[in-house]
């Protein structure tokens, strides 16, 4: 099979390069492959039968960024050079961050030391960098204040790090395949990305913003716009599909790595600079490109870091209940949208069956009532219950999410009760099994069984992500081992000034993978990965300076 591989494919290809004095010419041919990563056009991933060639030469990407959403498109802009600055006029509400910033207002945000700039600071976040850098592009946002950022950007191509961005949708990820039409939780301010505010771009495109919340089309539109906008589009790869990311080594300990790291041999590729750049085989990188006409073409590439931006829409919580796999049970608003428009629930008399709580159970309460289509809705808390999502949203800036509130409470199901015309609540019910002649076995608390027929199931209880492509799916790199990552209960264990893996060397989390589930704090994750590859590319070019060519370079 044609197998597109930096290992095999390139070593076959540049088979005639063996010396140090065709480093350049090596680089220049690896450039027409990767081009657009070290700021060459490319139009395609090549095709090369895949052979296993022993000795030959091997070349890595500094780093390879899976997903594109903002998570990964913020490393992206970080990463390609762009640096924040304190403004000359700007002054922080927070006088003790202030002064820290004006300490060093001559260096960048990204060349100063993290920990101590975000020390003290309070906020939603659990990880200190998503609140530093939350505050300075959105200072006291949380008391309820409009203040403009206190940075300024500037873009320094002399700290460009190639990469590249793996997304299987456009750029935005998850934000493509939402419901378009369906307000935002948090304002469109707090989902922009540095250098392009959301108003202006909107401006700019004409729209007409007629809220603070904005339809996650908008922000779909505006995510894929900013990438274009802000010249990164050579560093995404979209329709890719990762399948595999594993180690070429393992140690014990850092101890065990450091004297793998002496055994294995280090290249020197000859930079457009003139200047010399020492690259690593950390992380073997597989999987493939879905083409127009619908085949994949596999890859295979290699990463000196790998930063994991996937987010959490990948794997829909499952209630892992008899007959859930049915098709008339979806996991999805993507799905439910479908068969709407479809028309497939048109003139159905039995009811669209509801499971969850939050606000994409809500959203989907909201769709079917708007079309006409009555609802059956079962979650498993107390409507009184203090936890529940609506307690914390403001009546006036989310009507519509207080409205699905108000029918749980009010429209509740009784034991002597029969079902509402268009909504009835099952507060305190938990789902048994799904019938194939379309009906549910529910359980009340006290233990009290009910048989219901429906259309369709919905069945909306949060999603996971899906990290099948790490060795144990990821398991081992949680707080909890061997146990399944997930946004609350078991985040990806991470250092929080750099967002590194404290199980994984050398592997980066940001986002929801950290707990970071807003668009607003994942931010700071992009912030810790690039200060801390800054850092080390510096020691690398050092390194050399100082004509020590062993290691790796690599702390």
């Amino acid at each position: 099979m044609p197998v597109w591989c930096c290992r095999c494919s390139l070593a076959g290809h540049f088979r005639s390069y063996s010396s140090p004095e065709a480093e350049g010419q090596l680089l220049n041919s690896f450039v027409q492959y990767f081009g657009d990563s070290l700021g060459r056009k490319i139009k395609r991933m090549p095709l090369i039968e895949e052979t296993v060639l022993p000795g030959d030469s091997v070349l890595t990407l500094p780093v390879v960024i899976i997903g594109n959403g903002p998570s990964g498109i913020c490393l992206s802009y970080l990463l390609s050079g762009y640096r924040p600055y304190l403004s000359p006029e700007a002054i922080h509400p927070n006088p003790i961050l202030h002064t820290k910033l004006e300490e060093a207002r001559h260096l960048s945000i990204v060349d100063q030391d993290l920990e101590y700039l975000s020390e003290g600071l309070e906020g939603r976040s659990s990880n200190p960098v998503a609140v530093l850098f939350d505050t300075l592009l959105h200072p006291d946002a949380d008391f309820g204040y409009d203040y403009p950022s206190v940075l300024h950007w500037k873009l320094e191509q002399h700290n460009y790090i190639p990469h590249i961005v793996l997304g299987k949708g456009p750029p935005g990820g998850a934000w493509h395949s939402m419901e378009g039409s369906m307000l935002t939780i948090s304002f469109g301010d707090w989902m922009e990305l540095p250098g392009l505010t959301f108003k202006e771009w909107a401006a700019s495109k004409r729209r007409n913003i007629k809220s603070d919340r904005v339809m996650t089309e908008e922000i779909a539109c505006y995510y894929k716009h900013y990438v274009k906008v802000m010249g990164l589009q050579k560093n995404f790869r979209d329709n890719v599909y990762v399948t595999s990311v594993s180690r070429l080594y393992r140690g014990k300990d850092d101890e065990d790595r450091s004297q793998l790291n002496k055994n294995i041999s280090t290249q020197h590729l000859e930079m457009e600079d003139g200047q010399k750049s020492l690259i690593k085989r950390n992380w073997e990188v597989r999987g493939y490109q879905r083409a127009t006409d619908g085949s994949h073409v596999p890859f295979c590439l290699f990463a000196e870091n790998v930063a994991l931006a996937t987010g959490t829409f990948d794997s829909p919580g499952r209630l892992q209940v008899e007959g859930e796999d049915f098709p008339f049970v979806l996991h999805s608003m993507t799905d439910f949208g479908a068969a709407i428009s479809k028309g497939k629930l048109r003139g159905k008399a039995d009811p669209v069956l509801i499971v969850g709580a939050g606000l994409t159970a809500a959203d989907a309460v909201l769709c079917a009532y708007n079309n006409n289509i009555p609802v059956i809705h079962v979650f498993r808390r107390r409507v009184t219950d203090t936890s529940l999502i609506f307690k914390q949203l403001p009546k006036k800036l989310y009507p519509e999410y207080h409205k699905v509130y108000h029918m749980m409470c009010t429209q509740s199901h009784t034991v002597d009760s029969n079902l509402h015309s268009a909504y009835t609540s099952f507060p305190e019910h938990n789902v048994l099994s799904f019938k194939p002649e379309m009906k549910c076995v529910l359980q009340s608390a006290s233990g009290l069984k009910k048989i219901l027929k429906f259309s369709v199931a919905l069945v909306l209880i949060g999603s996971h992500p899906n990290l099948f492509f790490l060795k144990d799916q990821g398991h081992s790199i949680g707080h909890h081992s061997n146990q399944p990552i997930t946004c609350k209960g078991n985040p990806v264990e991470i250092n929080p000034y750099t967002y590194e893996c404290t199980k994984e060397a050398n592997l980066f989390a940001l986002g929801p993978l950290v707990g970071d589930n807003f668009v607003r704090f994942l931010k700071g994750g992009a912030l810790g990965i690039a200060r801390c590859l800054a850092i080390r590319q510096k020691k690398k070019h050092e390194l050399i300076e100082n004509g020590d060519g062993g290691g790796d370079g690599v702390p």
